[in-house]
């Protein structure tokens, strides 16, 4: 791939993407929880709701949806915010998970363990006569199965509490289509849609969390075969230089390449289901 093929397609992605090289920290908070508010007045929403998985994502999320749930009770409204916890059975970094809520102060928190349920609908595709190519396949599609038992309990929470689930993808995570399909990857609002990963974490830093956890090297934690892998690991890039892309920078070719092949090949993961198109009128 060229370098004007590189430029060509780096601009595409930060455009649709939505990305700014440089931002206001006060301007980006305030305007994050002015469309929290605003989304949830008009859905008559009762809660938010926030899965917390110890990474600076979630804690950065649970702090700006705290912070709506304040100020829109100050001025009337009745909402809260739930947070939970949603370890498969025992979570590795889960102090870390207990230190982000003493910093986010929910309103509620409840701890749900994934494990039962994760493992029994594995274990009956299994008998259903489900196979998996090799362990590590089956490893991987057991992550995938995580991510979306906790979003189930997310949403069970929701509708339980006529609220509305939050998420905490962003920029660095769409290009690279790092989040689960219906996992991680599905909420009714996503607050951090635009900022790439050094901005998640300055916004972090200026709300006031604890520099470990801003700095915390980020993991999925999804596949039991390797715990805490980092993202970097997975997806052969680093955040810096996927920082620097979407900020319109020039980074090493390779870097370059790699992040707009995982851009293309995860293109189904950011559009809505495809359909049939419709039949051109007479």
């Amino acid at each position: 791939m060229n370098s004007t093929t590189i430029l060509q397609h780096q601009q595409q992605i930060i455009q649709e993407l939505g990305v700014q090289p440089m931002i206001e920290l006060n301007h980006e908070l305030q305007h994050r929880i002015a469309f929290i508010c605003a989304y949830a007045r008009a859905a008559r929403a009762q809660a938010l709701v926030l899965g917390i998985s110890g990474g600076v994502d979630s804690l950065v999320v649970g702090c700006l949806a705290q912070r709506a749930v304040k100020q829109m009770r100050a001025e009337g409204e009745t909402i809260h915010f739930v947070a939970m916890r949603l370890p498969y059975g025992t979570q590795v970094d889960a102090a870390d998970a207990e230190a982000c809520l003493q910093v986010i102060q929910p309103d509620r928190c409840l701890n749900v363990d994934i494990q039962p349920a994760t493992d029994a609908l594995m274990h009956q595709l299994e008998v259903a006569g489900q196979g998996f190519s090799t362990v590590q396949r089956r490893d991987f599609i057991l992550g995938n199965i995580k991510a979306r038992q906790r979003m189930i309990a997310q949403y069970t929470c929701a509708a339980a509490e006529n609220g509305l689930v939050l998420g905490s993808d962003h920029a660095a995570e769409a290009v690279t289509g790092f989040f689960t399909k219906y996992g991680d990857g599905a909420a009714d609002l996503m607050p951090l849609t635009g900022l790439n990963k050094r901005q998640v974490r300055a916004l972090g830093r200026y709300m006031g969390a604890p520099e470990h956890l801003v700095e915390k090297i980020p993991t999925a934690d999804l596949e039991s075969l390797n715990p805490m892998q980092a993202d970097e690991a997975s997806f052969g890039v680093r955040y810096t230089q996927i920082d620097d892309f979407l900020e319109g920078k020039s980074i090493e070719p390779e870097a370059a390449e790699r992040i707009i092949q995982l851009f293309l090949g995860s293109a189904h993961k950011r559009h809505m289901p495809a359909h049939p198109p419709r039949p051109l009128a007479d």
